[in-house]
């Protein structure tokens, strides 16, 4: 059977949809970004004869999840989500000056045809629960500091509604926290996967949640570099001729949240614990600056926390020097 490609560019209330036959002819479709448009596409597909397909879209919020879902159960169909610098870079190379929706999705599917990007795997029901519990928990945790500040200068005519607010938030966050504990205690393999991480120094509970909500199937990683560029946490090289040498950046093309989340427990490890110590006298010595052993160790907690969860094996402190 011929493949179609089929490039969608995500928003919350709408898909655009950019059909790529063999023959290279693009069809658009724009539905709504719910289940009566799902239904749409899929009669849209079925009439185009699209019966085997490589579907690709960004990964953008979270808004491209119910879709990739619907259509990853789909028979003959291959789901790709890519990351949005990928799209970007291929425009610049393409010299595409036009940005609409429609253009994006018809560059998506070009892109899906050209690149054949790896297929995306479906999380299962629990990680997709532990996800949205801990980006819920970040959520309410930056409400709460940001009604502490305002409670500090308010006015007495709102103090009151604040401090109500407040006590509210510090409910939440304790109904969140112990929502995720009983995930993770009643889900086998996440609290296998809990204990391996928890043997690892510098990682608090709130952590682990979250390298699990992002790293349960490290399957999807073919290495622990390609677990560290996830997060953004890749140095990304500038060098050219004998005039252009840059020093080494964190590339940031990855998931802002792991990046931010990381910061402490890296901090944690480096100054708290023996193997974090013996990391950081080693950098030092070699002349890197703080901000770097910083970056350093929160790419190392990945690198350490993939290869615990890859070889099922607890932490080692003595690979470490520790």
């Amino acid at each position: 059977m011929e493949l179609f490609h089929l490039g969608i560019d995500v928003a919350k209330a709408k898909l655009d949809c950019a059909l790529r036959s063999p023959e290279g002819k693009i069809r658009h479709k724009v539905i709504t970004n719910d289940a009566a448009g799902f239904a749409q596409l899929q009669a849209f597909l079925s009439r185009q004869h699209a019966l085997t397909l490589h579907v690709c879209m960004e990964a953008t919020g979270v808004y491209w999840e119910p879709v990739a879902e619907f259509l990853a159960a789909l028979p003959h169909v291959t789901v790709s989500v890519i990351n949005p610098a990928q799209i970007k870079a291929f425009a610049a190379s393409r010299m595409v000056r036009t940005k609409t929706d429609k253009v994006d999705a018809a560059l998506i599917a070009l892109f899906c045809h050209e690149r054949s990007p790896q297929p995306w795997q479906p999380p299962s029901e629990a990680e997709r629960t532990l996800r949205a519990l801990v980006l819920r928990l970040d959520s309410v945790q930056s409400m709460r500091t940001q009604e502490s500040n305002r409670l500090l200068v308010a006015q007495s005519a709102v103090q009151q509604g604040i401090t109500q607010h407040i006590e509210w938030l510090d409910a939440e966050i304790e109904r969140l926290a112990r929502a995720i504990r009983d995930l993770l205690d009643q889900d086998d393999d996440l609290d296998d996967k809990r204990r391996l991480l928890d043997s690892i120094p510098g990682l608090s509970e709130r952590t682990i949640a979250i390298l699990l909500a992002f790293y349960a199937r490290v399957s999807r990683f073919d290495n622990a570099r390609q677990a560290t560029a996830f997060a953004g946490l890749d140095p990304r090289q500038h060098q050219s001729g004998s005039s252009v040498c840059a020093k080494p950046r964190m590339s940031k093309v990855g998931h802002s949240f792991l990046r931010k989340s990381l910061y402490m427990p890296a901090m944690v490890a480096l100054y708290h614990t023996a193997w974090g110590k013996l990391f950081r006298q080693r950098l030092s010595s070699a002349g890197k600056p703080p901000k770097l052993i910083i970056g350093a160790m929160m790419r190392k907690l990945i690198h350490v926390a993939f290869g615990v969860l890859r070889s099922g094996k607890p932490f080692d402190p003595t690979a470490y020097g520790a």
